[in-house]
């Protein structure tokens, strides 16, 4: 156990106080439950910094974040999906993505490859990171413009993870025909 791993271990134990937070009915509790979010957004940041910084990085740490991530954003999703049916396509299809794109990382890895993320990939990330923080703090939709701007945001991170997912799959596909055609260059 390090600092780093700590930092993601947090992130995964601040999940169940979030959706208790959100299920608790008690004053401002949609606040503190996307205020519980944003911390735990946070420390997807601050792992992978205190891993660079302080010599931290290691093979269950690289494990553990993506995991980390995927239940945070794919636990709280479902649990806003209860309260807003109406979201299913964009909370769907951001589902979808997380559990592809797992699998996908499962496979290259298999092949002894790893995919970069790429930009938009962390754009799509921190769009739906705000998108989450705005819908968990507009209980039941109330301020309406919160809920407006989440529920915006909530689609337009949908449509950043069909992108990304797109130029993933072509990145593992472009890496794998570059290490099994060997008359192509490599850079």
């Amino acid at each position: 156990m390090n600092h780093a791993i700590a930092a993601t271990a947090l992130r995964v134990l601040l999940i169940p106080l979030i959706v208790a937070c959100w299920h608790s009915g008690l004053p401002h509790s949609h606040w503190l439950a996307a205020a519980l979010f944003a911390i735990a957004s946070l420390t997807d940041w601050l792992d992978g910094h205190l891993a660079r910084k302080l010599g931290q990085a290691t093979e269950f740490g690289a494990f553990l974040d993506p995991v980390a991530d995927k239940l945070l954003v794919i636990v709280v999703l479902l649990v806003l999906l209860a309260s807003y049916p109406m979201l299913l396509l964009p909370i769907g299809i951001i589902v979808v993505r997380e559990l592809v794109i797992s699998a996908l990382r499962e496979w290259t890895a298999a092949q002894g490859q790893r995919v970069a993320v790429a930009f938009v990939g962390k754009l799509k990330a921190t769009i739906q990171m705000l998108a989450i923080i705005a819908l968990l703090a507009a209980e039941q939709g109330d301020p309406r413009w919160l809920w407006l701007l989440g529920s915006g945001l909530i689609d337009l991170s949908a449509v950043l993870a069909l992108w990304s997912m797109g130029e993933y799959f072509f990145r593992a596909w472009r890496l794998r025909a570059r290490t099994q055609d060997p008359s192509i260059h490599r850079d």
